[in-house]
C-alpha cells in the first residue's frame, strides 16, 4: 500500500471504504448467524421439487416467475453481482439463458435487487443505479426507467393493478446517513424515515410505458418506523401492506401498513422472527381469504412462516432440505406445467433458487389447495 492511501485509510471517515470486506447491505451485519437447528421454532419439513444450479458469483437475490404464450414458465432471478439476471425454466429449474451487462444504459444493470412481472412486463429494481427497469416480455427488451429522481437505495417492490390498466410501483428505500466503524450502515433518524416506500403511477400501452412519482410515505414512530426495508407486499381486498423490518436490534417482523400508507399499529410476528424477516408473498382467493407465507432467514435452513390472510393468524411453519438463508420468495399461484397448482420460489443462500410444489406446503401445513375447496 503506498503511503498515501494508508495515511487516507487513517482518517475515520474513511475506515469503512478501505476495508476489504465485501459490499454489505443494510441488513448484513456482523456476527454469528442465528442457526435454524438451534433456534428450537416448530415446523415441517417439504421437500423442494428442486434446486437450480448453483452461481456463488452471481450473488441471487430474489426470483419472480412469467407464464410464456407457449406455455413454459420462465423464473427470472436478480444477480447482484452477476450481469442482471439469470432466466430458469421454471418447472425445471435449468439455466436458460443470463439477461444484461454491468453498467448504465438500457440493458446494463448495477446491483439488481427486487423484481416483479405485470402482465408482459418485468419490473427490476437497481440499487446502484437507483432506478426500476422496465423489460418486455419475451422480448427482455427495456422499454422504459423511473425513479432516479427518488430513489437513494432501492431494494423491493410490489405492483398494484388497476382496473383502468394503470399500475401503482412501491418500491422500497433503505436511504441511509453512513456508516459506522465496522461498515455497517446507519440508519436516519425516526423523523427521516418518511420516505421509506417511494409510489409510482405506471401508464402501459404494449411497449410503450411511462411512470410519474405519486409521492412516498413511512412512519416515523417508534412503533411503526421501518429502519431497514427490503421485502413489500400489498393485499388489496384486505387494504394491506406488509413490509420487512430487517433490523434486528430493534425487533425484525413485518410491520402492517394501509395501502395508503398509514401504519395501522400492528406488527406481525413479532418476536417470532428469531434470525430476519425477508421475503414476503400472498396465496390469495377472489373472496378475500387466502395465506401470506413470510421468510425467517436462518443461515442453515430457511423458515417459511404462513399467516392467514385475514385475521392474521399463525398456521404453521416449514423448511425445505436445502434452501437457506433467503433473500426473495415468488408465488406463482396459477399454476405451471409440472406445478398445475402453483409453485412457491424461494432464493437459496444467494446462490440459486428452490422450487415448493404448493401441493405440498398445503399437505404438511393441511392448507388448501386451491380456492375452491381442499
Amino acid at each position: 500500500m503506498r503511503a498515501t492511501t494508508l495515511a487516507l485509510c487513517l482518517i475515520p471517515l474513511l475506515l469503512a471504504g478501505c476495508a476489504s470486506t465485501p459490499d454489505r447491505e443494510p441488513d448484513e451485519v456482523e456476527g454469528a448467524d442465528p442457526l435454524l437447528s438451534a433456534s428450537g421454532e416448530a415446523h415441517v419439513t417439504v421437500a423442494e421439487a428442486f434446486v437450480t444450479t448453483l452461481t456463488p458469483k452471481d450473488n441471487i437475490d430474489s426470483p419472480a416467475a412469467w407464464r410464456a404464450p407457449d406455455g413454459k414458465t420462465w423464473l427470472f432471478a436478480t444477480a447482484k453481482e452477476g450481469k442482471g439476471l439469470v432466466v430458469y425454466d421454471g418447472d425445471t429449474g435449468a439455466t436458460l439463458r443470463t439477461v444484461g451487462t454491468e453498467g448504465r444504459r438500457p440493458g446494463q444493470f448495477k446491483r439488481a435487487n427486487g423484481v416483479a412481472v405485470s402482465g408482459n412486463h418485468l419490473f427490476v429494481v437497481e440499487r446502484d443505479n437507483q432506478r426500476v427497469q422496465v423489460l418486455s416480455l419475451p422480448s427482455l427488451a427495456t422499454v422504459a426507467t423511473f425513479g432516479e429522481a427518488e430513489l437513494k437505495k432501492p431494494y423491493g417492490l410490489f405492483i398494484r393493478e388497476h382496473a383502468s390498466g394503470e399500475l401503482e410501483v412501491l418500491v422500497t428505500d433503505a436511504y441511509m446517513i453512513g456508516e459506522d466503524a465496522k461498515g455497517d450502515d446507519i440508519p436516519p433518524p425516526l423523523a427521516e424515515l418518511d420516505r421509506r416506500v417511494q409510489r409510482y403511477l405506471v401508464h402501459t400501452d404494449g411497449d410503450a410505458v411511462s411512470a410519474v412519482s405519486s409521492g412516498a410515505f413511512g412512519d416515523t414512530t417508534e412503533a411503526g418506523a421501518i429502519r431497514v426495508p427490503e421485502s413489500i407486499w400489498g393485499d388489496v381486498a384486505n387494504d394491506r401492506l406488509l413490509i420487512a423490518e430487517e433490523d434486528v436490534a430493534t425487533g425484525t417482523a413485518y410491520r402492517e401498513y394501509s395501502m395508503a400508507g398509514v401504519f395501522r399499529g400492528k406488527t406481525l410476528g413479532l418476536g417470532r422472527f428469531k434470525a430476519q424477516a425477508e421475503g414476503v408473498t400472498l396465496w390469495s382467493c377472489p373472496d378475500g381469504s387466502g395465506y401470506w407465507l413470510t421468510t425467517d432467514q436462518f443461515k442453515d435452513l430457511s423458515l417459511f412462516h404462513v399467516f392467514d390472510r385475514q385475521s392474521l393468524a399463525h398456521l404453521g411453519a416449514f423448511a425445505g432440505k436445502a434452501v437457506a438463508n433467503t433473500d426473495g420468495v415468488w408465488l406463482q399461484q396459477a399454476g405451471t406445467g409440472r406445478f398445475p397448482q402453483g409453485v412457491f420460489y424461494a432464493v437459496h443462500d444467494d446462490m440459486a433458487v428452490g422450487a415448493f410444489d404448493w401441493r405440498d406446503i398445503a399437505a404438511a401445513l393441511k392448507l388448501r389447495v386451491t380456492c375452491g375447496g381442499a
